[in-house]
Parts: structure tokens; C-alpha cells; sequence
């Protein structure tokens, strides 16, 4: 198979990228890198320096949290899903581990393509930045309804 042909379809399948055309992928395709993880890789470690987002492509990850000392799964990710939503804006530090529960491919789109790219495909990269801020929104809402819930629980 043809490996642009591949990515430019495994594009296709994340939500972020929904209103991009035909064309609009094919000129992503060339700043995102493929990395392949085993059982356990890592992704990105919690406190470190955000510089990148990714996607799921192929596999499973786990988000970790260190809680007093301990490790906790705070979530799961599949094909599709995305991640480090916020080191393309503010590139501050990650606020989870993220590692492979099995052999797995991610797509990584780092910050300083992510900024080539606007210089010079300006329209591609709004569409993106349409696609995170949708994606930022939603999980605002859902934070916010678990924590009314919460607090609707505890009262």
C-alpha cells in the first residue's frame, strides 16, 4: 500500500480533522510523523514539556495520572482519539503520563510544523484549530456537568 494513501485515511477517521477536504489532507499528511509504540512505550510523561499533539492511529493508550505517589488510569483511548490538544497552544507542561496498553501507532503533529503549516497553508490550519476548539469545548462540558454532578452529590 502506499503509505501517503494510508495516512491521508487514517486522517480521515479523526474527528479533528472533519472538515477537511481532499486536498486540505494531503497537505497535512506532510507534518504529521508516524511512531510506532510497543506494550508500555511512552507517549509523553506528566510535567514534561508539551510540543506536540498526536492521534491515534492504530492501538490503545492509557492516560495516567500520579496521585499521592500512586499511578491511577484516569482514561483509555482508541483509534481516532486525540491528545496534547493544548501543547500545540500554550506548550505548557503535560498534565498525564500517556503510554501503549498494546503495540500501537500514533500520528504526531509537533508545534513548530503545526506553525509552518499556518504560515503557509493558512486555511488548513483554521479547519484544525475549528476541529481542537470543537474538541476543547466538549470536554469543557462534559468536566462541567461531571462536576456539577459532584457537587450535586455531596451536598
Amino acid at each position: 500500500m502506499n503509505i501517503n494513501k494510508d495516512l491521508e485515511y487514517l486522517i480521515s477517521e479523526i474527528p479533528i480533522f472533519n472538515e477537511l477536504d481532499a486536498d486540505d489532507t494531503e497537505i497535512l499528511s506532510q507534518y504529521l510523523f508516524p511512531k510506532d509504540l510497543q506494550t508500555g512505550g511512552l507517549v509523553c510523561k506528566e510535567g514534561q514539556h508539551g510540543s506536540f499533539l498526536s492521534f491515534v492511529a492504530m492501538g490503545e493508550l492509557e492516560i495516567v495520572k500520579t496521585l499521592d505517589n500512586k499511578e491511577v488510569v484516569i482514561s483509555t483511548i482508541t483509534e481516532g482519539s486525540s491528545l496534547g490538544e493544548m501543547a500545540l497552544i500554550d506548550g505548557l507542561t503535560r498534565s498525564a503520563t500517556v503510554r501503549a496498553c498494546r503495540a500501537s501507532t500514533i500520528l504526531i503533529l509537533r508545534r513548530d510544523d503545526f506553525n509552518t503549516l499556518l504560515t503557509k497553508h493558512p486555511e488548513v490550519g483554521i479547519k484544525i484549530l475549528k476541529g481542537i476548539s470543537r474538541l476543547l469545548s466538549l470536554n469543557l462540558r462534559k468536566a462541567s456537568a461531571q462536576i456539577t454532578t459532584y457537587m450535586t452529590m455531596t451536598q
